[in-house]
């Protein structure tokens, strides 16, 4: 399956950032993707006031979506904000394109390294999984990358790949971690991860993570295949999905676990 990882930087307007989003869809459609992969807050960048922008998932901005994975037969994933209860939003992946139409909340919320995402967004409750041309995908946002769990759980339901779309916060040591993270994801599950972040806006951020760049494929066994630098970029990329039994076969680590133990 060819996937693109789209590489940008994003910033506070939405109807610009949806502009983006249909160049660089353009692009990898014309390079043969046929699943299109934007970073979390595709819609806007985080450090801006994301209430105010949060629309419903038959908003305009989705909708807006939806029209260019239509126009450009692709399954396009990218990151928005939807609203919540108690004045916060849902930090919502939008998967949309020919046969799939899905969602995805993130999960685990970014409650570290002096900031507080759960102030001003609600968590998800469950996994999401996409089937596209007969292959399942798995969603996946930023702060997931630290829980094996769930990528275990993507494996479970049947995923041979987790499309993870990140915003993640520079700082010492970030890039070390963002790569350890990615290839321990894929290890663990023994499925494909493509991991793709905004791209380093150059300029500091405060406390909201922005992006480090640095997005990359690592293969189900946890050694990397793409990789880019910091600027933006597209990578247009093949999954082997029948590496993934293969890898399986090797390296039984779902097989052997004990959840018994542990229960």
């Amino acid at each position: 399956m060819r996937i693109a990882l789209s590489q940008l930087t994003t910033g506070p307007d939405p109807q610009k950032n949806l502009l983006l989003i249909e160049e660089w869809t353009r692009r990898a459609a014309d390079a043969g993707a046929r699943v299109v992969v934007f970073s979390e807050a595709s819609m806007a960048c985080f450090g801006t006031p994301l209430a105010p922008l949060a629309e419903p998932l038959d908003g305009p901005w989705a909708e807006g979506v939806r029209a260019i994975a239509r126009d450009t037969g692709t399954v396009v994933v990218a990151g928005m904000f939807t609203p919540a209860s108690a004045g916060r939003v849902a930090n919502t992946l939008l998967a949309t394109g020919p046969g799939v139409e899905t969602s995805y909340d993130k999960i685990h919320l970014y409650d570290a390294f002096g900031y507080r995402e759960s102030e001003s967004v609600a968590s998800g409750a469950r996994i999401t999984t996409l089937d596209v041309d007969g292959v399942r995908l798995a969603l996946a946002t930023c702060y997931d990358v630290r829980f094996p769990e769930l990528f275990r759980a993507h494996a479970d339901a049947g995923a041979v790949a987790t499309l993870l779309a990140a915003s993640w916060g520079a700082g010492p040591g970030k890039v070390d971690q963002w790569e350890l993270l990615v290839r321990a994801r894929a290890l663990d599950a023994t499925l494909w991860v493509a991991a793709v972040d905004q791209a380093d806006p150059g300029t500091p951020s405060g406390t909201a993570p922005t992006g480090i760049g640095h997005s990359l494929v690592v293969g189900p066994d946890g050694t990397v295949r793409e990789r880019l630098g910091a600027d933006p970029e597209l990578l247009v990329t093949d999954l082997d999905v029948e590496e993934v039994a293969a890898t399986r076969r090797r390296i039984s680590v779902l097989a052997n676990r004990r959840p018994e133990l542990w229960s």
